[in-house]
């Protein structure tokens, strides 16, 4: 009888931990994270485009108070997911970690093998704006499935719950706050070429998001 107890139990954890999380939702969480991953190591990390959120804030923290980036971006991570759980719920942090666990995966197979792309540090712009479509469009398709990519992505929904404001309105504002604090020690240049692919990319991350939530409200009132 213990035995079979502790069976339902589990059985029942387990029914609760995987409530929600369908096939369809991994697969596009899944290929959200292998879309922006392709942009990061082809697009950004070949030409150098800083970022916004907590990857540039790991960079900041690093450069001037010499705290390695191992540790900084963990602690960065942790305490925007403690104030998404506040106002997301644990519904929200865990399909974050799924899709985290997605893009670091991701992220691995690309460092496998050479850029795909053609390197494009003659064009930063295009770089800029193409490194902003991949990030917006696979960052937007994460989103929509309830989750984030990361610590910058929680953190700029709780803000979006909290204030009101559009989604896109709440990445720029973090990651523009970031640029700027970056200008202390990169050059202005560089940083204009970031603000192009975040405004790029916060755009589209609320596009994404839209257009799924319309469908949504639209498939609602044909039930009703």
């Amino acid at each position: 009888m213990a035995k079979h107890d502790f069976c339902s139990t589990l059985y029942a954890a387990w029914h609760r931990l995987w409530a929600g999380i369908t096939l369809g939702k991994l697969f596009w969480i899944f290929l959200g994270a292998a879309i922006t991953s392709f942009g990061l190591y082809n697009i950004h990390r070949q030409v150098d485009i800083t970022e916004g959120g907590v990857l540039g804030m790991m960079l900041f923290v690093n450069h001037w108070f010499g705290i390695p980036s191992s540790q900084a971006t963990p602690i960065l991570d942790i305490a925007c997911y403690a104030l998404a759980f506040r106002y997301l719920g644990a519904r929200f942090i865990k399909i974050s970690v799924i899709s985290t666990l997605s893009v670091s995966g991701c992220f691995w197979l690309w460092e496998q093998r050479p850029p795909m792309l053609p390197d494009l540090s003659e064009m930063p712009l295009a770089a800029a704006l193409l490194g902003g479509c991949f990030v917006g469009i696979g960052v937007g398709l994460i989103v929509r499935q309830g989750g984030s990519s990361g610590g910058d992505d929680a953190l700029a929904l709780a803000i979006s719950k909290v204030s009101g404001w559009r989604l896109s309105k709440s990445y720029l504002v973090t990651d523009l706050t970031v640029l700027a604090l970056s200008l202390s020690y990169i050059p202005l240049r560089q940083i204009v070429f970031s603000v192009v692919t975040v405004t790029v990319s916060s755009w589209l991350i609320d596009l994404v998001q839209k257009i799924s939530f319309e469908k949504k409200e639209q498939a609602t009132e044909s039930e009703n």
